[in-house]
């Protein structure tokens, strides 16, 4: 059916009904098939996948959903899957297929986040501009003397897989952006505590005499593919010591949501983060918010607080 004719589509969907058991492999499957058999070469060929992830006919293990997944993604059609209710909700199992099905994975919790997903931000939800994309950061150990990333537990690879094609990495949807935002301790700053139980290396590339990198602070290496590409393009840029300490609202507004996923997991690392101090930031940096997404946060850190009655705050 022609996106063009949108009474046949929408009769169609009005007749759909939630109800009995959930063979989410054989839909899949078919959803596939279909995709397959209408498949336009150079075209934006996807499946989206709308469910609460709560397979319980047929294959329903994550790994075996996996593998299918893996296999029907070498046929050139992406994914995109959006993620409904809350009682049987399986969130990570959605999120894992979308990051192994060349696919990106969304929760749809109310109307609007419907409406930023598939209106406002419908082109980088369902149309994909790179993809198996992969970064990789080199610190100047003259610089920094320790770091960590803040997140991305499940999508970290090997040292040796960025320049490996034959490894899977993730999408980029046409206007989205990616943030990863890393912890770092310069040299020459002392700290109390031990960095970790690793003994110090012994031995070190010595400074070159000719190159000197004092002035670097890190190196940026991204790889990607075109979508319809199997050989990957490498993009790298090195990023210097600046003497500003002057802090972008985009920056701070990042670690304030970072700091309230920290708080949120109780995690080791959230340092002395409190759901006050993600609110201060937060609100510092709002900025014009023209779509209210950041006020949205706000209000969810507020909420928060309360359902965990301060015990993050003191």
């Amino acid at each position: 059916t022609s996106g063009a004719n949108k009474e046949a589509i929408l009769e169609a969907l009005n007749k759909l009904n939630a109800g009995g058991s959930t063979a989410g492999a054989a839909g899949i499957r078919q959803a596939y098939q279909v995709a397959k058999e209408h498949f336009k070469k150079d075209g934006n060929n996807r499946v989206i996948l709308a469910t609460d992830g709560d397979f319980n006919v047929g294959v329903s293990s994550n790994d075996k959903l996996v593998e299918l997944i893996e296999e029907k993604r070498e046929e050139g059609i992406f994914l995109s899957v959006l993620g409904f209710g809350s009682g049987n909700l399986k969130d990570s199992k959605m999120e894992q297929i979308a990051n192994n099905g060349n696919g990106n994975y969304y929760y749809i919790d109310n109307l609007l986040e419907a409406k930023k997903v598939l209106v406002s931000e419908m082109g980088g939800t369902l149309h994909t501009i790179a993809k198996d994309v992969k970064i990789q950061v080199e610190f100047n150990p003259q610089n920094v003397k320790a770091y960590r990333l803040i997140g991305y537990e499940n999508r970290l690879l090997a040292d040796e897989d960025f320049n490996n094609d034959e490894k899977d990495a993730g999408e980029l949807g046409a206007g989205h952006t990616v943030t990863a935002l890393y912890e770092i301790i310069p040299h020459g700053v002392h700290i109390d505590t031990s960095l970790s139980d690793i003994d110090p290396l012994k031995y070190q590339t010595p400074n070159d005499p000719v190159n000197n990198y004092s002035s670097e602070l890190m190196t940026v290496k991204l790889r990607y593919k075109n979508p319809d590409g199997n050989k990957s393009h490498l993009l790298s840029q090195v990023i210097k010591i600046s003497d500003s300490t002057e802090l972008s609202d985009n920056l701070k507004f990042a670690a304030s949501v970072a700091s309230f996923g920290m708080l949120l997991r109780d995690s080791k690392f959230k340092g002395e983060s409190t759901f006050d101090m993600v609110l201060e930031l937060a609100k510092q940096s709002k900025g014009i918010d023209e779509n209210g997404y950041r006020a949205e946060f706000i209000n969810i850190v507020e909420l928060a607080d309360l359902l965990y009655d301060g015990k993050a705050s003191n």
